[in-house]
């Protein structure tokens, strides 16, 4: 097998299309501005980065939410996290929305997700989690898609 130390940017739409960049930067800021405990988001963040298939944001949301105190055993289990017992109700709920959430394509979310999220967060918590959800899955569609950040 043959791996490499980094990987090409296709396409650097950050400074292509700049004044879209500082705006979703400025999204993004606003989206950590939460009441949510951070190792819980940076768990949202590198699950739906998995799940998209952003190699980038799988890098980098892991190596923040070690940063933050979270374990190398949790990250390297939330590919698997229904059969483990690492992760609190709490988390499982988050990690069961933002699943749902980034598989758009398999249905809607449900009213079960829903509502296991619901009652796990104040209405708040649980728009800050759907903000969170949502803008982690925009920028893995742009590392995806254009690759626009080297991998180090």
């Amino acid at each position: 097998m043959t791996t490499t130390n980094s990987s090409p940017v296709r396409l650097a739409v950050d400074k292509l299309a700049p004044h879209i960049n500082r705006a979703m930067n400025a999204l993004d800021a606003a989206s950590r501005e939460t009441k949510l405990e951070s190792s819980l988001l940076e768990l949202v963040r590198a699950r739906a980065s998995q799940l998209n298939g952003c190699a980038y944001c799988v890098d980098l949301h892991s190596r923040d939410a070690i940063k933050g105190g979270d374990s190398e055993q949790r990250l390297f289990a939330l590919p698997v996290w229904r059969e483990t017992p690492f992760f609190t109700e709490r988390e499982r709920a988050a990690l069961e929305l933002t699943e749902a959430g980034t598989r758009l394509t398999d249905g809607p979310v449900t009213d079960e997700v829903y509502e296991r999220a619901s009652a796990q967060f104040d209405e708040t918590e649980l728009a800050e989690l759907i903000w969170t959800i949502t803008v982690i899955n925009a920028w893995n569609r742009l590392g995806a898609i254009a690759h626009p950040w080297p991998l180090a």
